[in-house]
């Protein structure tokens, strides 16, 4: 069998295993909140690897290798702030409390728990919009991921690659919902994690080592093996704040905590979603090493791809090519469900409410509401998938810019409008409507502001966005009335 042969078969065997799964897991999908949370029933090892595999997808193997063939080994340092601030801090610091203020909460998405936590329909809606329009950009970005290293290792054809990769993820999604996402995912981490380590071995074997490749990559350039070398501090940080503490604010995987079954997961899946995330460290490596043996590409997007069918055989190839394919769905498909979420349980509710008050029942109660058609909602979370997959494989067939260039864009708007309220939401009683709303609007607009203004001094604008949106929240909160005793109570279980 020629190579293309092997791929097409260990792919579609794969991708047919994908199907069948989210048929099985259509089965367990009976209400709404199975289809977004999966009914809170979802344990250490599968939230944990569900969480890897959606953080470090083909966004990250793809264009963490473009970017490390650009920079050098100094992008190590994001996949050690990805491995500290966005995996093993984000599960101490956050998941407990997420778990316990939206379980009292009864709310399944973040703009839902925004609009509990400080009593502001008007909040729930913005950022129910900033994240369908934002996560379809981001998806676009996977979908681009994926899409090149297929176009690279197998030769089709990148728009055909784009939609046999898209078409998959929307058919398991939108049939299984969240638990065909968090258990298609628990597996893709797996293949994604040893088919990352299958191409480092081979690469460090091409290059005769890490020591001779450092001396290789020196000559080339000193700052290719400094810090912060040829990357530059104030990029190199900015970058690595973002794809690291941008985590914070990312719906996609701080769903991942309202899932749990209870909080004895995070004892385990704590450690579990560090060593999983250590992988990070492995594209960004090779992406540097592949300077040494592709020295004139000219789309660093291709490094990784390149370097998959120079140093290693076929069958190694078709595995990692299964791996990148694992990483890009299982991110693709989270985002699918949460932007799911925000148009059917945030937007299309918060409009109604809006236009009829008396649609909000008693308090304006989203989840579990008397009456509620449960099929009918799953039905509707069906249609929004598909529909927000569809819109981003449109965007993908002509995408703009470097894959992680369109991805810190769309990370570093949605953190900057979420982040804030949502930590600051779970240990902060102070807050208030006004301060979570403004803080929303005005942290959006300076990161995109920023990002428009060319990012001076070479600073992205998810520093600017997310420092101003805090001082923002805190000046307006201290400013404002504070919270009404029953919102304060209602959120920490009966302590105003």
């Amino acid at each position: 069998m020629n190579s293309v042969s092997v791929y097409g078969t260990v792919l579609g065997i794969y991708l047919v295993a994908l199907v069948l799964l989210g048929i099985w897991m259509a089965r367990r999908t009976r209400s709404a909140e199975d289809f977004y949370i999966g009914g809170r029933q979802v344990g250490p090892w599968v939230t944990a690897f569900s969480f890897v595999a959606a953080y470090f997808s083909s966004v990250v193997i793809v264009g963490g290798g473009a970017f490390g063939y650009r920079f050098g080994m100094s992008s190590l340092w994001v996949a050690a702030s990805n491995v500290l601030i966005g995996c093993t801090l984000v599960w101490i610091v956050l998941g407990r409390r997420l778990w316990q203020f939206t379980k009292r909460l009864d709310t399944m998405t973040i703009p839902g728990f925004i609009g509990k936590r400080y009593g502001a329909r008007e909040a729930e809606i913005i950022s129910a919009l900033i994240i369908f329009v934002f996560m379809i950009i981001y998806n676009v970005s996977v979908l681009v991921g994926m899409g090149r290293i297929m176009e690279g290792l197998m030769g089709v054809p990148y728009t055909t690659a784009v939609l046999i990769s898209g078409l998959i993820i929307l058919i398991y999604v939108s049939i299984g919902g969240y638990l065909a996402v968090v258990w298609t995912s628990f597996i893709q981490a797996w293949i994604m994690i040893f088919g990352l380590l299958l191409l480092a071995f081979a690469t460090l074997r091409a290059v005769g080592g890490l020591p001779a490749a450092n001396v290789a990559l020196a000559s080339l350039d000193p700052g290719f093996v400094e810090t912060p070398g040829v990357w530059g501090l104030s990029g190199l940080l900015s970058f690595a704040l973002i794809v690291s503490f941008g985590v914070w604010g990312m719906p996609q995987l701080l769903v991942r905590f309202y899932s749990m079954k209870s909080t004895k997961v995070l004892r385990l899946g704590t450690v579990l979603a560090t060593l999983g995330g250590a992988m990070a460290v492995l594209p960004y490596m090779t992406g540097a090493l592949s300077r040494l043996l592709l020295p004139a590409l000219s789309n660093p997007d291709l490094a990784i791809p390149r370097l998959t069918e120079q140093v290693l055989n076929p069958w190694g190839g078709a595995i990692f090519l299964a791996g990148v394919m694992a990483a890009g769905m299982s991110t693709f498909a989270s985002v699918l469900i949460i932007v799911s979420g925000s148009i059917v349980e945030d937007l299309r509710r918060g409009v109604n409410v809006a236009l009829r008050p008396a649609a909000a029942g008693t308090g304006g109660r989203l989840m579990g509401a008397a009456g509620r058609d449960e099929k009918r909602e799953v039905f509707l979370g069906r249609i929004a998938s598909l529909g927000a997959g569809l819109v981003a494989l449109v965007i993908a067939y002509r995408p703009p810019g470097l894959v992680l260039v369109i991805t810190a864009f769309a990370w570093a708007v949605i953190a900057s409008s979420c982040l804030w309220p949502v930590v600051l939401g779970v240990y902060w009683k102070r807050g208030t409507r006004a301060g979570a709303t403004s803080s929303m609007i005005v942290g959006a607009a300076v990161a995109l502001g920023w990002m428009a203004a060319g990012k001076p001094f070479g600073v992205h604008g998810f520093i600017p966005g997310v420092v101003v949106s805090l001082l923002v929240f805190v000046f307006v909160s201290l400013a404002t009335k504070p919270p009404a005793r029953e919102t304060v109570a209602r959120a920490w279980g009966g302590e105003a």
